[in-house]
């Protein structure tokens, strides 16, 4: 038993972090203290308003355990790590976990290159980024190539120079192929340039450029390079109006703002890169009920500089925030030069600030009438489906269907969907053993047979703890079934339950002569539905993924059963070899008519191989004959 008491007095009064464990001794609670005796005892002290998400916290507290660090620097960066692999309930969490894209100039190579990368490493590469776009730094990266004619490919130059024949991009004007020694060192190293200058937001130049070059070729009268100039202009001029100026000094830094409901809170982003605002974007902190904004943005700063390469040189936030200092040295150590962390009172810098703070307020208003419109559709439409059916509730609903061509290749169908979403991972299909011919109804028996006795089995093998655990199988019943079709096919599932002794309601998704849904059959009835309601669209979207999930399994075996080839037929020969012999010979009629020894020296087969296939055709022929 964890003596409260004692171990409190054994704090130490050092740095450090402190763990808190529940009863499962699962990590409930990781934080950092420059005096650890301190801050732990704090936490059992009479309520001093630490807010209600700690107090109910406080009460799963089981024990503690604490590891003393040199300095708290050295605390601050073991809490991310614990933080971070743990994920403990009750500390502030960044939701997202984003890696941002970079563009990469290789300038440590003799003819660099101009690349996407994920990660800034220590090399002789220049950095530009991060970017919160991964298609804009695509785009950016396809425009560069074009406009200054890099190369896109691996080879190592100058060593491979003329060793192979220049690529596709050196013949539409996209490569000046210095794998072919077509253009200097000089040469490439100007064009490189050019690149570093238009990443580094200078575009009157290259502007100018083009357009004296767009007119130069109109008037020689080369219209199709006057439209390429022409195209790469108006690209450039896109790519220049996306990117403000929106500070003197050229710095880089990050603005930083948030709002928060009594349950999420939106942290929004504004990056700024040599003095130009190139894009932001929005996070997601979730546990943050009771939780005051300085605290979310304390934690949101420790957890995002944690995992993101690219430290600016100042941070600027809406509100002042603890351990300025030691997150100052931090931060400066991990970019290798002095970070700036500071609250602006006035001027551009407030409004800046204000702006990315409304942009959160927006975005969190957004996303709760995001969240009011999806729980309408899913939710509040599988309400209106129980009270139309007189259900207490339902939380999951199973549809099947029957797909096949005038009997050939029958299949079945089941779908999921719970709460109203699809759960895909619960998704089935049935290719029918026991129906040949066009009898749908027997074959839904097979199907539901299938489906609810592989059920039953699986229940009886697992306890009821392990029960509840148990998502991704046939162990979970639903609370509706859903038939595609009226009383026939409701019969049939009817039939089937009874059978088994399975008490579950059975639906009808009725149709009209259009084949589109009409109404529910429950309970020998008819049920008309509003057309214009979220259950009768839910119900619709349901029905038609039965169907669809159906016909994509058909057709994927009618796929397979056509491509069957005679060859397959013949033993030792697999797909390998089915490629081989096909590459080798034009078709299976000259196959035929080799002999083994052709067949071992055009598609080199081992000997056995080459006379089973002889034998295969040869045979043939002389039963028929």
């Amino acid at each position: 038993m964890f003596n409260f008491e004692e171990e409190l007095k054994k704090l130490p009064k050092n740095p450090g972090v402190y763990i808190m464990r529940d009863e499962n001794d699962t990590i409930i609670y990781v934080g950092k203290a420059i005096n650890l005796h301190n801050r732990v005892r704090s936490y059992f002290r009479p309520n001093i308003g630490r807010g209600p998400q700690i107090d109910k916290m406080v009460t799963l507290i089981a024990r503690f355990e604490y590891i003393v660090t040199d300095s708290e620097l050295e605390a601050l960066v073991l809490e991310n790590n614990l933080i971070k692999e743990y994920s403990p309930k009750y500390n502030t969490m960044l939701k997202d976990d984003k890696t941002y894209p970079y563009i990469k100039v290789t300038v440590g190579e003799e003819y660099p290159r101009v690349l996407f990368s994920r990660e800034m490493k220590k090399d002789k590469s220049k950095y530009f980024g991060p970017y919160t776009s991964a298609g804009a730094v695509k785009d950016t990266i396809e425009l560069l190539n074009k406009l200054y004619q890099l190369r896109t490919c691996n080879r190592n130059l100058p060593r491979d120079i003329g060793n192979d024949r220049p690529c596709l991009n050196y013949h539409i004007k996209q490569c000046l192929a210095p794998c072919q020694g077509y253009v200097s060192k000089e040469q490439y190293a100007e064009q490189v340039a050019q690149a570093l200058e238009f990443l580094n937001g200078k575009y009157d130049t290259i502007l100018k450029d083009l357009e004296k070059k767009m007119y130069e070729a109109s008037e020689n009268m080369e219209f199709e390079e006057a439209v390429r100039y022409r195209d790469l202009l108006n690209s450039v001029k896109q790519v220049s109006q996306k990117q403000k100026i929106t500070d003197s000094d050229m710095e880089d830094k990050d603005i930083i703002a948030l709002d928060k409901d009594e349950n999420d809170a939106i942290v929004q982003v504004f990056f700024v890169r040599g003095g130009k605002l190139i894009g932001r974007e929005h996070f997601h902190m979730t546990h943050v009920s009771g939780t005051p904004k300085e605290q979310i943005l304390l934690d949101f700063v420790k957890q995002f500089y944690a995992g993101t390469p690219f430290i600016p040189k100042e941070l600027m936030l809406q509100k002042e925030i603890e351990d300025v200092e030691i997150l100052e040295k931090w931060l400066s150590s991990k970019r290798g030069s002095r970070v700036y962390i500071r609250v602006p009172k006035k001027g551009t810098k407030e409004k800046l600030v204000e702006l990315a703070a409304q942009n959160a307020r927006l975005i969190l208003s957004q996303d709760r009438e995001k969240i009011k419109r999806e729980e309408g559709r899913t939710i509040g439409a599988t309400k209106e489906i129980a009270s139309l059916l007189g259900l207490e509730r339902i939380h999951r609903m199973e549809a099947f269907d029957i797909s096949n061509i005038s009997g050939f290749a029958n299949v079945g169908s089941m779908v999921v969907y719970e709460q109203g979403k699809p759960k895909r991972s619960d998704y089935r299909k049935f290719k029918i053993k026991t129906v040949s011919g066009p009898d749908d109804y027997a074959c839904m028996r097979e199907v539901l047979t299938r489906r609810f006795v592989h059920g039953m089995e699986e229940q009886k093998e697992l306890d009821e703890k392990e029960l509840e655990k148990e998502f991704g199988s046939f162990t979970k019943f639903p609370d509706l079934l859903l038939m595609d079709g009226g009383r026939g096919q409701v019969n049939i599932a009817l039939e089937v339950l009874n059978e088994l002794h399975i008490n579950i309601p059975v639906c009808g998704m009725v149709k009209d002569d259009n084949h589109r849904t009409r109404g529910l059959y429950f309970n020998n009835v008819e049920i008309p539905i509003d057309h214009r309601s979220e259950g009768f669209k839910l119900i619709t979207r349901i029905q038609d993924e039965a169907h669809r999930f159906a016909i994509e399994y058909h057709r994927s075996l009618r796929s397979k059963t056509q491509v069957k080839s005679v060859l397959d037929d013949i033993p030792g020969v697999g797909p390998a070899r089915r490629k081989a012999l096909m590459k080798a010979f034009k078709s299976i009629d000259e196959i035929k008519h080799a002999t083994a020894e052709e067949l071992v020296e055009k598609a080199n087969l081992p000997q056995n191989t080459a006379e089973e296939i002889y034998f295969f055709f040869h045979k043939s022929e002389e039963e028929k004959s």
